[in-house]
């Protein structure tokens, strides 16, 4: 059978911007140069991670970040690896990730420096000490108004997501594979360890319109708002009809197989955690400006997600994210 990649014309990611930016005559190459900054610094992670029993790079740092959650020596290679890659780029001002308190300014980039990458360096990282999928999750913004001017990092990074000029994710599985969208639907693309480039598999991806699957962790079902606990039990029903649970419990694998196949993932408020666990600016809205640009849809089971207003950088979220019909059919059970 073909690869993919075969029937595209073997097509890398690099060259796949650069043919979108001919349709635009004010191109400049900024953006391109900016995401290989990115791949670069993803094709270091998957190194890693790949040879992770190898090389000390396993288990906790004995730190803990400023999620509350304890430092993985994978998370520390990662942030180190996107923060250095951007930081030579000259056209990134703002670098934001989710393992530290506050935005990085990169001063050397000047007043040119107008786009702001915010990332998750490595999602899930403790998962790779058994060897089940992580990936990382990114959006880039542009600064507010004229980039000459300064009044520090925080108000250019507070945008929604529909601010974001592209977005996008890297699954470290079987195999290797990005996607990225830039408010022009979304493609895929699967790293080439023969060539070291990635190479355009997908094509303007569809998520499936419904899909008879849902992903959540239902082990906190008791803490759920009655809501959703009203449509996790309807799922299992005889009257939805097989439906089935998939849930890995890693955000960029569960999205990805739920951007593939169809169905619904479900991230709810807890009695613990009532305004939700995920991070908004930087798992929430890249993912959802996936989704919708392949068909499907993201809500807080109270509003659009690319449609909040962060008021903090770590502001946390609901999240109700897959295809369109399943989160709509969520959303009747919330409003029951």
């Amino acid at each position: 059978m073909a690869h993919n990649s075969t029937k595209l014309g073997l097509i890398t990611m690099a060259q796949h911007i650069i043919e979108g930016q001919r349709a635009h005559p004010t191109a400049t190459g900024e953006f391109s140069w900016l995401l290989s900054g990115i791949t670069l610094a993803t094709k270091i992670i998957e190194s890693n991670v790949r040879r992770a029993g190898l090389v000390d790079v396993l288990g906790d740092t004995g730190t803990v970040n400023v999620q509350g959650e304890e430092v993985q020596k994978l998370d520390e290679v990662a942030n180190e690896a996107i923060i250095r890659c951007l930081g030579y780029r000259g056209n990134v001002g703002i670098v934001a990730s989710e393992e530290d308190d506050e935005p990085i300014t990169i001063k050397e980039a000047g007043p040119a420096a107008r786009y702001i990458v915010l990332f998750v360096p490595l999602d899930r990282s403790s998962n790779i000490d058994v060897n089940v999928t992580i990936g990382t999750i990114f959006s880039i913004l542009q600064r507010r108004g004229d980039v000459s001017g300064w009044d520090g990092p925080t108000p250019h990074v507070l945008q929604p997501g529909l601010k974001q000029v592209a977005a996008g994710y890297v699954v470290y599985g079987s195999s290797t594979v990005a996607a990225l969208t830039t408010g022009n639907g979304v493609d895929m693309f699967t790293l080439d360890p023969e060539i070291g480039a990635y190479v355009l598999t997908r094509k303007n991806v569809k998520m499936p319109s419904d899909g008879k699957s849902y992903s959540c962790n239902e082990a906190y079902k008791a803490t759920f708002p009655e809501g959703y606990q009203r449509y996790l039990d309807w799922a299992k029903s005889e009257e939805a009809g097989n439906y089935t649970l998939r849930y890995i419990g890693s955000l960029v694998a569960d999205f990805h197989r739920t951007l593939l196949r169809g169905g619904v993932f479900l991230y709810p408020p807890t009695l613990k955690q009532p305004e939700g666990k995920l991070r908004l600016m930087y798992e929430a809205n890249p993912l959802s400006f996936v989704a919708e640009q392949a068909g499907g849809a993201a809500v807080d089971g109270k509003q659009r997600i690319m449609e909040k207003q962060p008021n903090s950088l770590h502001q946390r979220t609901p999240l109700i994210i897959g295809s369109k019909q399943e989160v709509d059919r969520v959303m009747k059970f919330m409003s029951r």
